[in-house]
């Protein structure tokens, strides 16, 4: 490298006032700095390096070449061929923010996005995605904290638990000085559905929103929301929905059943599943100013130019971002993953509402198969039977065998089982979610059935 050399060292150590390299970290203790030599193994050449990498990757376990029935907050989805090519374009993919090259056609295909989801969830103000469902949640609590200048947020209990640990981030330490309180609503063993008891003794004046989800994270659809949001509307404070938008196809947009502001995924809008990425979140809700000025996110704004039919797109309310406040704007926007909203873009254009309403009715009719076949196996049973759309909470008490020995039963056959519950809501027994979307064949299900009657009866 090109700054190892020593005379050019000296010279940057001169240019910053410092007499030796170690003085640049000076402020890292000396029990944390080795100062002995790394003991790293002998070196491999190019070749064997790549070969043992190679051999290690082999070793991994792909849902390409496995049947796999995992959600809980990544989820397998068809994506068209097309979504990936446009994606692919050196437009996009070189972009880089503020940059000229990455202006050719970014702005558009933004403003596409916005309007495009906000059509999908039937709302008007879409701001640009941030990194996952658990950060659009947190930084939609916060926009609550403010416009209601309470310091309190209730959200049922069946919810992600990784999601959770986002939003508790989001809602900092009670030693800070901007900590926002979290009550834990719980929720019915028999339905799934939010306690409405539970959540009435929870809300208070002190709350600023109550934040759910549709479907939950177990899958259930919460027909109760219109009823939660009035609970919430009645205690002056803000009603935050999560949602799943490949839902809205066959659901009602929460805002119609009263939802201030709506949050959620696009993992499931046209991005592949990657290992630690491909995730992304969005917030969004009415177009008016008391909710647009306490956004963290940039928008994309679009106007007519001096030449009749041409128009130019830019950015709004930059100033309150911390792009253009720094530390003084609503909350950190940072990087966010403005690909995937190329990605969304193709696919909610490709696919239209009545695509949304026929991939809906397809993971509706094929969940709710693979639910009843399941059923039917002597110690399976389905804990929340009627109400859910691509995922269901399935209970092996009867078995006598737990998630983790069914796992690893179906893992031989070529098959990923579901999520394994019982740490996280040991309530439910030895149960998993399972997850079927448009990509799972009626053989498939079969296939998963037949697998599991085997195991169980081992």
């Amino acid at each position: 490298m090109a700054n190892s050399v020593p005379t050019i060292q000296q010279e940057m150590l001169t240019a910053v006032g410092a007499d030796t390299i170690e003085e640049l970290f000076a402020q890292i203790p000396k029990d944390h700095r080795l100062a002995r030599p790394l003991d790293l193994p002998p070196a491999l050449s190019e070749r064997e390096l790549r070969r043992h990498v190679v051999e290690m990757l082999a070793k991994n376990q792909t849902t390409e070449q496995n049947l796999s029935f995992l959600g809980a907050g990544i989820w397998q989805h068809h994506v068209p061929a097309a979504v990936d090519e446009i994606v692919r374009r050196n437009e996009w993919l070189t972009s880089i923010f503020g940059e000229p090259s990455s202006d050719h056609g970014r702005n558009q295909a933004w403003f596409e996005f916005c309007s495009q989801l906000g059509e999908l969830i039937n709302l008007d103000l879409v701001g640009l995605p941030v990194r996952s469902w658990g950060t659009a949640a947190g930084h939609a609590i916060r926009m609550a904290a403010r416009l209601t200048a309470r310091n309190e947020v209730v959200l049922v209990r069946a919810i992600d638990p990784e999601r959770l640990s986002v939003i508790r981030n989001y809602c900092e330490p009670p030693e800070m000085a901007n900590h926002i309180a979290i009550r834990l609503v719980d929720y019915d063993p028999a339905t799934g559905l939010i306690d409405m008891n539970d959540l009435r003794a929870a809300v208070s004046e002190q709350t600023a929103a109550v934040y759910f989800e549709v479907p939950s994270y177990l899958g259930v659809i919460e027909h109760q929301a219109a009823a939660i949001a009035v609970i919430a509307r009645a205690a002056g404070a803000e009603t935050i929905v999560g949602v799943d938008p490949i839902s809205l196809g066959v659901l009602a947009a929460p805002a119609d059943y009263g939802a201030d502001i709506v949050v959620g995924t696009i993992q499931p809008l046209g991005v592949h599943l990657h290992a630690g990425g491909g995730v992304g979140g969005f917030i969004a809700s009415r177009d008016e100013p008391r909710y647009a000025e306490e956004y963290p996110t940039l928008f994309i704004s679009i106007s007519e130019t001096l030449k009749p039919g041409e128009y130019g797109f830019g950015l709004g309310l930059f100033h309150q971002s911390s792009y253009g406040l720094r530390d003084k704007g609503n909350d950190w926007t940072g990087h966010s993953v403005y690909m995937w909203a190329i990605a969304a873009t193709a696919y909610m254009a490709m696919m239209g509402p009545q695509g949304f309403s026929e991939v809906g009715k397809l993971i509706l009719q094929r969940t709710h198969h693979a639910a009843q076949l399941l059923s039917e196996i002597d110690g399976v049973r389905v804990t929340f039977p009627s109400g859910f759309f691509k995922e269901f909470v399935v209970n092996f008490d009867g078995t006598g065998k737990t998630v983790a020995e069914i796992n690893r039963a179906l893992r031989t056959e070529g098959i990923f089982g579901g999520k394994d519950l019982s740490g996280e809501f040991p309530e439910l027994g030895e149960s998993a979610l399972y997850c079927v979307t448009e990509i799972h064949t009626l053989s498939d299900i079969e296939r998963l059935a037949g697998a599991l009657k085997e195991v169980a009866a081992k």
